[in-house]
Formats: structure tokens, C-alpha cells, sequence
């Protein structure tokens, strides 16, 4: 049995990662894919208030999507400049404003955090390591507060949920509009503190299968 399928059969046990929880009432859905024009030539600032204002204006809590899409948005940054070919996403963007709690949706302990100060990437980043029955897996949790990195240590146990980070803000954050961009891994390749989130498309096959899509630990 594959961790995608794993991951839908125990989803009504996962805990909520958000107050209020996110559902098809609460959320709407987010395009940064390439083929979407709606955000082209805002800078940070309008770019920022011109998504909040469309979470606002549909009466939602947040904007949510953004697996496997194929975005054109990181070239400009530093991180990516000398890596055009990225540029499919394999996690999953949930736009919400910069202070809102993240909680922990099953139990695990902490595998790395780091603080990835370069422009275009996770800013502050926690890693978690999970196991459901046989299946090791992790969850990465992007583009973070500061704050959210105190008092952790390798191996740290984390319940499920338990308030584990807090969503950042520019330039933290990796220099992006507030969201947490949420990751599932089966294999972290050895990666401490870091994992891609953006991939060439000659690689999608295998990160298809190794980061499956976590709608179902977000989305209820």
C-alpha cells in the first residue's frame, strides 16, 4: 500500500492544523500557475493585499492549492536564478495571514528545522517525522516565523494537535506572501533542515511518488 493511499484511509483521525478547521466551505482554491495572469506585475506589497483581499471578499479563512502546479514565479528570486528548470511545486500553499498557529495533525517527533535566509526559500522550516503502522513519512512545514523555531531539538516529541509553529511574514519567511507551504516525504534523501519543493519536470515522476499530495491532511 502506497503513503497516498495510507494517508486518505486514516485521514478522519489527523487532527486540524488550523482554528478554525479548513474545509470546502471555509477555503477557496489559489492559481500560481503560469497559465494564470492575476497576479502579474503586482509588487510584494499589492501582491500581499491582492490575495488577502480575495480570501476576504469570498468569506473565506484561506486560499489553498498549489500541488503539482507549474509556476514561472521563481526565477526572479535568488534561490532559483541558477535553477531555471524548477518549476513544479509538490506541496501545498495555504494562504493565510502572517500569525496564525499551525497545529501539529498526528503525533511525531522532529527530525531537522533550519532557518533558510536566502531569498526564494523557506525561511524558518520544521521537519517532523511521523509512522503509521509499518510507514515512516515525514511533513514540512514552510515559510515559517522565527518564533516558531525556539526550544526545538532533534527528536523532540510532538502530539498531535499540539501548536508547533506559526505562519511568517516578509522577509522571513524566505521574502514570500504569508502561507504555509505544507510537504509530505516518505524519503528525505538525507536532507536535514531542507527538502525540495519545486522540482524540474524531468524529475516528477519520482517526486510524485516520493511527496504525495497532503490535501487530505489539510482539507477536511
Amino acid at each position: 500500500m502506497n503513503l497516498e493511499t495510507i494517508l486518505r484511509q486514516n485521514s478522519a483521525a489527523f487532527a486540524s492544523m488550523f482554528r478554525p478547521a479548513l474545509n470546502s466551505r471555509n477555503t477557496i482554491h489559489m492559481d500560481l500557475t503560469a497559465a494564470n495572469h492575476e497576479w502579474s506585475g503586482l509588487g510584494e506589497a499589492q501582491l500581499d493585499a491582492a490575495i488577502q483581499k480575495k480570501i476576504d471578499d469570498a468569506g473565506a479563512v484561506a486560499a489553498v492549492g498549489g500541488y503539482l502546479e507549474k509556476r514561472n514565479m521563481y526565477q526572479h528570486t535568488e534561490l532559483f536564478e541558477h535553477d531555471q528548470a524548477r518549476c513544479i511545486h509538490i506541496g501545498v500553499d495555504v494562504f493565510m495571514p502572517a500569525g496564525i498557529a499551525v497545529y501539529a495533525p498526528l503525533d511525531g517527533e522532529v527530525h531537522s528545522f533550519a532557518n533558510r535566509q536566502v531569498d526564494g526559500d523557506y525561511g524558518p522550516v520544521i521537519i517532523l517525522r511521523h509512522q503509521l503502522g509499518d510507514m515512516v513519512f515525514h511533513s514540512l512545514y514552510g515559510h515559517l516565523a522565527q518564533s516558531s523555531l525556539a526550544d526545538l531539538s532533534a527528536g523532540k516529541k510532538v502530539v498531535a494537535g499540539e501548536k508547533i509553529a506559526v505562519i511568517g511574514s516578509r522577509p522571513v519567511n524566505g521574502n514570500w506572501p504569508p502561507h504555509l507551504h505544507f510537504q509530505i516525504i516518505r524519503d528525505m534523501q538525507g536532507y536535514q533542515g531542507d527538502y525540495p519543493g519545486v522540482v524540474r519536470p524531468a524529475e516528477l515522476e519520482f517526486f510524485k511518488q516520493n511527496c504525495p499530495d497532503p490535501w487530505a491532511l489539510i482539507v477536511k
